[in-house]
């Protein structure tokens, strides 16, 4: 074995934002296998559904470049503590409270999260997305740069962008139609429609999903879903939408009584990164970039754009919409679209009198 191999990290740090885990790679009987791991990246903000500040998407990326340089690394594993989020996208409140008004910062900022995206297309080791809990916003976009996600049953897919200020252009309008097509990327970017992971699974937004609820000692599927026939007498597909009436109720009677255990979760990534163990490195890797290049086409050539535009639009739209999402009280955190059409139609300016006007009350 030779000691003086070069340490190739940009820098060496103490990761205090997300949690950074190297786990043992297990052999096809679950035995760890000695000398190799896989690398765990949890975003760690559980109170605020796992959306990144400032300071984790700048971990983020140095935590993927130090997981795609770890020689004893075979997978690497995105994840997020708890298990009602994945991830909601950026932290709302750092954006209302600060970067709203401030375009110039927050290009800055956005100079931050594009590399985030790309530490992650450009990471020499397949990587895993691990959904614990609703990915969604900017959550949904980290994710699809992922190349495989495996999900628990509980979880929900879709983007919010233009019901609280912004595009999803972080990733998403990059990406989704690649894994699912022009008009479902524009149900979910446009409509802000919202999958279940059996729906995204369906429609090839998602590998795998996994029943984590247990109720009296037995994991169950999503007892709030359909997941016991696929088309209705009507023709319609009905296979992971939601119940209705009393179905429905007992169904969330169900949820609120069960325990949610992630175990499961974990044993199926772990048998998918178990995989990638048993295949030549090199092969796979290039396998993997040569894969990823309809992404990165789509990446390189508007990220850069879309940072200048997300920017400017912390002056407008982004402005309200944050703030609305920010103070508003619970269930009413949107601002009142009529209102602000109708002052648009006016002519009214994008000013302090305007973002007053239309914020929830």
């Amino acid at each position: 074995m030779n000691n003086n191999l070069v340490n190739h990290n940009l820098v060496d740090i103490e990761y205090k934002e997300i949690i950074y885990e190297l786990r043992p790679c297990l052999d096809h009987d679950g035995n760890p296998v000695e000398g190799l791991n896989n690398a765990w990246i949890f975003l760690n903000n559980p109170k605020q559904y796992n959306s990144y500040t400032t300071a984790a998407v700048k971990e983020i990326i140095l935590a993927f470049r130090e997981a795609s340089n770890d020689r004893t690394v075979v997978a690497v594993i995105f994840s997020a503590v708890g298990d009602r989020a994945f991830c909601t996208g950026g932290n709302t409140k750092e954006y209302a409270e600060y970067y709203t008004g401030r375009p110039l910062e927050y290009k800055q900022y956005m100079r931050l999260f594009n590399d985030m995206i790309t530490s992650i297309l450009h990471c020499d080791k397949p990587v895993i997305c691990r959904v614990n809990g609703m990915r969604i916003a900017g959550g949904q976009e980290i994710g699809m740069a992922c190349d495989f996600t495996i999900s628990s049953d509980l979880a929900v897919f879709g983007q919010a962008g233009p019901k609280h200020g912004s595009a999803p252009d972080g990733g998403s309008t990059d990406f989704l139609h690649l894994y699912v097509g022009i008009e479902r990327a524009m149900q979910s970017g446009v409509l802000c429609e919202m999958w279940t992971a059996y729906k995204a699974k369906n429609i090839g937004l998602i590998t795998e999903v996994v029943p984590v609820l247990k109720v009296d000692g037995e994991f169950i599927r999503n007892p709030l879903l359909i997941t016991d026939k696929w088309i209705n007498e009507s023709g319609d597909l009905v296979y992971g939408q939601k119940k209705s009436g009393e179905e429905y109720a007992a169904g969330k009677e169900l949820l609120m009584n069960g325990e949610i255990d992630l175990t499961p979760l974990d044993a199926a990534v772990n048998a998918l990164a178990t995989k990638m163990m048993y295949l030549m490195p090199e092969c796979t890797s290039k396998t993997l970039n040569s894969l990823r290049k309809k992404k990165l086409e789509h990446w390189n050539q508007n990220s850069q754009t879309n940072r200048d535009w997300l920017a400017q639009n912390m002056v407008t739209e982004a402005r309200a919409g944050f703030r609305a999402f920010n103070e508003g009280p619970k269930g009413n955190r949107e601002v009142d679209f009529i209102k602000l059409r109708q002052m648009l139609a006016e002519g009214h300016p994008w000013d302090d009198e305007l973002v007053e006007a239309i914020l929830p009350k």
